[in-house]
């Protein structure tokens, strides 16, 4: 028999009414979404008879877990198990989307097109993206919660480009960067070609986007599995004529 009532409390971790529970403590992630982590511990003092929480001598247990840090919000959770019994069990998928909020992963960090540069219609370009643990990958990282421990991996499977001129280009890699000595020739492994200038977008450039996707590998707790993320990241294209003079 268990049983389980949960309270929120702004500012700190508090205790429970008869229980005399003891303070809780986490870590968050930081950013704007914060993992919620979690510590599962016996109650010390033990709720006395008459409290809401006495079970007929059976030991309480608590599960305090920072949902918000930065807000200082605690979600208090109070599980009466038998002695014998170990700690209410943790769900090792919940942990490894606690090991991806951990990782801060970001959209790509386009090196191009560049926005500061001037494209040319009918010419090749060679788009192309820097690489790191956040905006690229790989990125490892570990959680526990509850005598669980996962760690998860996580890397870019594939980029979709949004050209802004209504075509998209899916990329599977990081693409090539470009060197003077190609001069005309298409990218190897990530590129597109402009039919027509960006005089007529609004600013007179082409607003695209580039999507990651996130694949991530996780394993623990006897369990396995895999997630995926979707990040962002939008740049500017001019794209012109190429002017003849004669």
């Amino acid at each position: 028999m268990s049983f389980c009532v949960g309270v929120t409390v702004p500012g700190k971790a508090g205790g429970h009414s008869g229980g005399g529970g003891k303070q809780g403590t986490g870590t968050s992630s930081g950013g704007k979404k914060t993992a919620q982590d979690c510590d599962v511990r016996k109650m010390d003092p033990q709720p006395p008879p008459g409290s809401e929480y006495y079970r007929d001598g059976k030991a309480v247990y608590e599960r305090v877990c920072v949902t918000n840090e930065q807000d200082g919000l605690i979600d208090i959770q109070v599980v009466g198990v038998d002695p014998e019994q170990e700690p209410p069990a943790v769900d090792p998928a919940v942990v490894a989307q606690q090991v991806v909020d951990k990782m801060r992963l970001e959209g790509p960090d386009i090196a191009s097109p560049r926005a500061a540069g001037t494209y040319t219609v009918g010419v090749p370009m060679w788009m192309w993206v820097n690489q790191s643990a956040t905006t690229y990958g790989p990125n490892t990282a570990s959680a526990s919660a509850g005598g669980v421990t996962v760690t998860a991996t996580a890397k870019v499977s594939k980029i979709v480009w949004q050209m802004g001129d209504g075509s998209a280009v899916t990329c599977v890699g990081p693409g090539t960067p470009y060197k003077g000595s190609f001069d005309m020739a298409e990218s190897p492994t990530c590129g597109h070609r402009y039919s027509e200038t960006s005089g007529d977008a609004p600013g007179g450039r082409y607003s695209a986007t580039a999507t990651s996707t996130w694949t991530i590998g996780w394993q623990g707790g006897g369990q396995s599995g895999q997630l995926e993320e979707i990040r962002q990241s939008d740049t500017q294209v001019a794209v012109g004529e190429l002017q003849v003079v004669r």
